[in-house]
């Protein structure tokens, strides 16, 4: 027995002997061939692979995710690895079929075009999600203690040349909240509007590699270089009071909609064509909404109608009927696009109206062209040159007012005067000092300019019409940095929408402090504003924004569009509280509101009351007069639930029937009021706003001192 087991170990031992000098010959000769082989199989997966990095996310002021990066992975076949082996061709078409849901035919054609069939990089789908990736390899794995028969592990084992390439995608997990501020990315991490876009290069960060390759003794060496993802950005807005403001512009676009749609009921047949039909539905052509902190220029919210899903930012159909959508081209579809995606608080450009008027006063009361003390005659309108100007009670009249009554009675005929006193040459400075007619330098791209008149083109006439808020544009942004100086003791701030920027880890990498930009006016003369536009909510014609408890100032706007005498206005308020320590401003601007009379500055004071009788207790700023009045919201907003409203689900619902009030405005109807001067600059002059340029210096924004 024991001669037996030695000559069995002999045997082995001379085996493995045998085997050791085979190996050894095997390698000696050919084992470069062979480890090479070896090799570039293992390297297929590593060569000059992207591991790519994170976009940073984009929080409100308090933190809450506004638009984030998510793994995701796309799903890699390498044609050459399967068609290297017959037996590997089934198993891999049966998985990727079964687990993940691909078409069988497109897999074959892969693998079997002369084109692809030796390809090692084939996208075979994008985007999965992580749970899909586990689930896929869970089937394909073969664990140690599994009960599978051989047949069936070899068929997991034979599933190959399938891998799994890292990506992100972006999302915003409140959909269509602050579209117009927050923008969204295209392809891959670019982005062109909004935040995303102005801040595009700091949220972006650096692509990582992993790569094999050959040393000098043919070993194979991995190198790994880790992506630097991009930074986060703390944007300015708050969540809570952008939601109230976007609330209340759906619910009066809806309220507006619907008597609009009982009006026509009456007089044409409901099965008149859809393009008309969803045409009457929107309560205006445009409203636009920001509300800011007038002490620093930040930005708390800001919306205009007509949001979009930034999940799904190239839908149309929330505007535009299926029908209007097909009969579209490409060129035609791309215009629609990008009326939709820009933001119509910084990009468009109008007349303001009377809610430039307390900027006007300041202007003259710093200039020295009036005084606290001096009155104004209105007798209903003013010859000026070759044609007579009316005020917007004519053919009524003011009579003689004090300065502070010009402004609460928005009286047309007394800032003809005003203006009249400053002179051409000095209207046209303090415009520049209130930086109408330039950028602002907002955070944000596609920020416009508006027009103004030159020393040449402000005669007379356009001078009158001028000192009241006709015959220039502006932007909402332009009006609301203005009127902020003019409360705030006269400091000018630079809006913004960002308070810091901060790394992956959370460290705070840049601080976004508020930019002081000049002084406008004196302390006295911004405190002398504020009173005046109290009382223009108290006894003028901002009445209707009045918040009760609240000491309030706004000044209502009603301008006239070109062509004058079409019936078309656009109409506006802004307004700040407390009255003698503004800690928010608001500016609602409705374009062509859906009425039978738009001249109606009712319209705007609406949404506003609605907005800041929500945001001032939110904000934690304390009612400040005594009052035993509660506030009554506009008839359109009857059913629209508040914030922390207990019990709000049993109100009246709002059943479409939105009464409209007496008519209530400061514009004119007046043929005589002359068109604003023509922009003398293309659009495609004007340098891209973003970070890099930061839109514009403050010099050629006409900021410097």
């Amino acid at each position: 027995m024991r001669k037996k087991l030695a000559g069995l170990f002999i045997l082995v031992l001379l085996a493995l002997v045998g085997l050791t000098l085979r190996i050894t010959y095997i390698n000696a000769k050919s084992g470069d061939k062979y480890k090479k082989q070896v090799l570039i199989q293992s390297q297929q997966q590593y060569d000059s692979r992207t591991i790519p990095f994170k976009r940073g996310d984009i929080t409100d002021r308090n933190g809450t995710v506004l638009a984030t990066s998510s793994k995701v992975y796309n799903v890699i076949l390498d044609c050459k690895v399967v068609n290297s082996n017959k037996d590997y061709v089934e198993p891999t078409v049966k998985a990727l079929t079964e687990q993940l849901g691909l078409d069988e035919d497109t897999i074959r054609g892969l693998l079997t075009n002369e084109q692809t069939k030796n390809s090692q990089y084939q996208i075979l789908k994008k985007e999965i999600s992580m749970d899909e990736k586990k689930a896929f390899e869970a089937y394909t794995a073969v664990p140690e203690d599994s009960k599978l028969s051989e047949e069936e592990r070899l068929e997991k084992k034979n599933v190959q040349g399938v891998w799994f390439e890292e990506d992100y995608l972006r999302k915003y997990p409140m959909n269509a909240l602050a579209c117009d501020t927050l923008g969204f990315t295209f392809a891959g991490n670019v982005a062109d509007w909004g935040i995303e876009g102005y801040y595009n290069s700091t949220l972006n960060g650096v692509d990582g590699r992993k790569y094999g390759y050959f040393n000098q003794d043919s070993d194979l060496e991995q190198t790994i270089i880790d992506p630097v993802n991009g930074n986060s950005v703390v944007s300015t807005l708050d969540v809570n009071i952008q939601q109230v403001i976007e609330k209340y512009i759906s619910a009066f676009d809806t309220a507006m909609s619907k008597e609009n749609f009982k009006k026509e009921d009456k007089k044409e047949d409901e099965e008149e064509d859809s393009s008309k039909a969803k045409k009457i539905t929107k309560g205006a052509a445009n409203i636009g909404v920001i509300v800011a902190n007038p002490n620093t220029g930040e930005i708390l919210g800001m919306a205009s109608s007509d949001p979009y899903d930034l999940n799904n930012p190239r839908d149309l159909t929330g505007i535009y009927t299926e029908e209007e959508i097909k009969r579209m081209n490409d060129e035609s579809q791309l215009d629609a696009l990008n009326a939709m995606w820009q933001n119509y608080c910084v990009t468009e450009a109008y007349e303001p109206g009377s809610t430039v008027k307390p900027v006007i006063v300041a202007s003259a009361l710093e200039a020295g062209a009036i005084t606290e003390n001096d009155t104004f005659v209105c007798d209903g309108g003013q010859q000026v040159a070759d044609r007579f100007i009316k005020c917007s009670i004519y053919p009524d009249a003011h009579g003689t007012q004090s300065l502070g009554e010009v402004i609460q009675n928005s009286c047309n005929d007394g800032l003809m005067a005003i203006g009249k006193k400053m002179g051409a040459e000095t209207f046209l400075r303090y415009q520049k000092t209130f930086n109408f007619g330039s950028r602002t330098g907002i955070d944000l791209p596609g920020e416009g300019t508006g027009i103004l008149h030159t020393k040449d083109t402000l005669n007379a006439v356009e001078l009158a019409t001028s000192s009241f808020g006709q015959g220039f544009t502006c932007t909402m942004v332009q009006e609301l940095a203005a009127l902020s100086s003019v409360i705030n003791g006269g400091t000018y701030y630079q809006p913004h929408v960002v308070n810091r920027i901060v790394d992956d880890k959370g460290k705070t990498v840049k601080t976004i402090e508020p930019t002081v930009l000049k002084q406008t006016i004196s302390p006295d003369i911004s405190a002398e504003i504020r009173d005046y536009m109290g009382m223009s909510v108290k006894s003028g014609t901002s009445k209707t924004s009045k918040v009760q408890g609240y000491s309030m100032g706004g000044k209502t706007g009603t301008a006239q569009k070109i062509p004058r005498g079409s019936g078309k206005y656009l109409v506006s308020f802004i307004g700040f509280a407390p009255l003698d320590d503004p800690q928010v401003v608001i500016y609602v601007v409705v374009d062509e509101p859906n009425a039978e009379r738009q001249d109606n500055s009712k319209y705007p004071q609406y949404i506003a009351q609605a907005v800041l009788s929500e945001i001032l207790p939110y904000m934690d700023i304390f009612p400040d007069e005594d009052t035993s009045q509660a506030t009554v919201l506009w008839e359109g907003f009857t059913g629209v639930k508040k914030q922390n409203d207990v019990g709000a689900e049993d109100q009246e619902e709002d059943d479409g029937d939105a009464q409209e009030s007496d008519i209530s405005g400061d514009g004119i109807e007046d043929e005589n009021v002359p068109d604003p001067p023509e922009n003398q600059e293309s659009e495609d002059e004007v340098e891209p706003n973003n970070q890099e340029s930061d839109g514009i210096t403050n010099e050629e924004a006409g900021l410097s001192e």
